[in-house]
C-alpha cells in the first residue's frame, strides 16, 4: 500500500492543527465525521470492518479532547478506520468557504460527450445513470466488484489507461489505493476526485493528474452529525452540506 497522497495531506495541514482539539467523533454505517474545538467539521467514508469482533476501534472512548494533529495522524496508518478519521479531521481543518467554487453539477466541467470514454472508480449510482444516458463509454471499476458489469482493479487498469476522463472515488485516501490509480492513467483531459471524503486541499494534488476535486463542506454539524448516527449516506447528508469544485493544473 502506498500512501504518498496521504503523507503530502497531512504535511500540508499539519500547522492548521495548533491548538485545536477533536471535540466529536462520530462513526456511522456510512460515513464517519470529526468536529473541532473550532465548531469545524469534516465526513470520511466509513470501511468496514473485516476484524470480526464487535469492537471496531480500540482507541474508541477516548478520541475527544486529544489534540486535532492526533487524529490527522491517521492518515500515514495502517488501520483503514483511523485513515477515514484522519481523512474527516483533514476536511474539517479545510471547511472554509472557499472563494469562487462551483457549486453545480460535478460533471459539468468535464464536458463529457458521446464519443468520451468514461473510467468510474466507485459507483456513483446518480452519476452512472447521467453518463449513461448522455451515450458515452462507461467503464465502473470497484474494490467490491461483485456488482454486474463492474470491474476488478485490476480488470479496470486498461480503462484508466484508455479513458477521456476519469472519475475517481475521494474513498481511495481511506482505502489506500490513491496512488496506484493515478499511476494507471493514461493521458485523460479530465480528472476528478469526487465525493464527501475528498479534500478541499488543491496544493496537495499539485503534480497530480488531477484537474478538479469535487468534495462535501460541512455547514450544519448537528445534523450531520445525527444523520451518520442514524445510518443516513449522501442523500441525506446533502441537505447540510454544501457541494463544491475546486479547480486545479488546468
Amino acid at each position: 500500500m502506498t500512501l504518498n497522497i496521504q503523507g503530502k495531506l497531512l504535511d500540508v495541514l499539519i500547522s492548521k492543527t495548533a491548538d485545536l482539539e477533536v471535540e466529536e467523533v462520530r462513526i456511522g454505517l456510512g460515513y464517519s465525521a470529526v468536529k473541532l474545538n473550532n465548531g469545524k467539521a469534516g465526513l470520511a467514508w466509513t470501511p468496514s470492518n473485516k476484524g470480526g469482533g464487535c469492537t471496531h476501534l480500540h482507541a474508541a472512548g477516548t478520541l475527544c479532547g486529544k489534540p486535532a494533529a492526533n487524529l490527522l495522524g491517521g492518515l500515514i496508518g495502517e488501520n483503514a478506520l483511523l485513515r477515514a478519521l484522519g481523512v474527516a479531521t483533514a476536511n474539517a481543518l479545510v471547511a472554509s468557504p472557499i472563494p469562487g467554487a462551483f457549486t453545480g453539477n460535478a460533471l459539468d466541467p468535464l464536458e463529457i460527450t458521446s464519443k468520451d470514454h468514461v473510467a468510474m472508480v466507485g459507483y456513483f449510482g446518480p452519476l452512472v445513470r447521467e453518463l449513461q444516458q448522455g451515450g458515452c463509454r462507461l467503464d465502473i471499476i470497484e474494490l467490491d466488484s461483485t456488482r454486474p458489469g463492474v470491474l476488478t482493479p485490476q480488470e479496470g487498469k486498461a480503462a484508466l489507461a484508455d479513458c477521456d476522463v476519469a472519475i475517481l472515488t475521494g474513498t481511495s485516501l481511506i482505502t489506500g489505493t490513491l496512488d496506484d490509480l493515478f499511476a494507471s492513467l493514461g493521458k485523460p483531459r479530465g480528472v476528478v476526485l469526487l465525493g464527501p471524503s475528498a479534500p478541499l486541499c488543491p496544493e496537495v494534488f499539485a503534480g497530480t493528474p488531477l484537474t478538479q476535486i469535487s468534495g462535501a463542506r460541512v455547514l450544519d454539524c448537528d445534523s450531520v452529525f445525527r444523520v451518520i448516527s442514524e445510518g443516513g449516506g449522501t442523500p441525506l447528508l446533502k441537505h447540510h452540506v454544501a457541494f463544491e469544485t475546486i479547480f486545479l493544473n488546468r
